[in-house]
């Protein structure tokens, strides 16, 4: 079953089962990737799907910081909920060992030896590693591989 599938379906649950504040966020999401699909005109697979999951997982960590720099703890709650709902959507996140066995491959069949060949090494480590690893660290690990 497909990503966009899953969300339908949880979306009919929720509301079958009553759950407001989960069936609002599913709706949240299935709004944004409808968005992008009338945007881009095109039909979301699962990648590009959990790419805007992404996207909104981020905004929601944004937030959440910003509330809570202004002491706002309720608006802070609400957007952590959030958050929690569309993490669930996301695969499980790999750990670090499990990164740099990625980028160790990705480095065999690149064959990137510098700092000169990052952009190389990303273009294959980004689809590879698409939702199941934080990009911002995958960066600092290739950075540290290659310098």
């Amino acid at each position: 079953m497909s990503l966009k599938q899953q969300l339908t379906n949880d979306m009919k649950t929720a509301m079958k089962a009553g759950e407001k504040d989960r069936l609002g966020v599913i709706r949240l999401i299935n709004a944004a990737i409808k968005q992008k699909e009338v945007d881009e005109r095109i039909d979301m697979t699962d990648p590009l799907v959990l790419a805007v999951l992404e996207k909104m997982v981020k905004q929601r960590k944004d937030s959440i910081t910003q509330f809570e720099a202004a002491a706002r703890e309720d608006l802070a709650a609400i957007e952590r909920y959030e958050l929690g709902v569309i993490e669930a959507y996301l695969p499980a996140k790999m750990d670090e060992a499990a990164i740099v066995a990625e980028i160790d491959k990705a480095i065999a069949v690149t064959g990137a030896a510098s700092a000169a060949d990052m952009g190389k090494l990303m273009g294959v480590l980004k689809p590879a590693l698409a939702g199941q690893a934080d990009m911002g660290l995958v960066s600092k690990l290739v950075k540290q591989k290659l310098s």
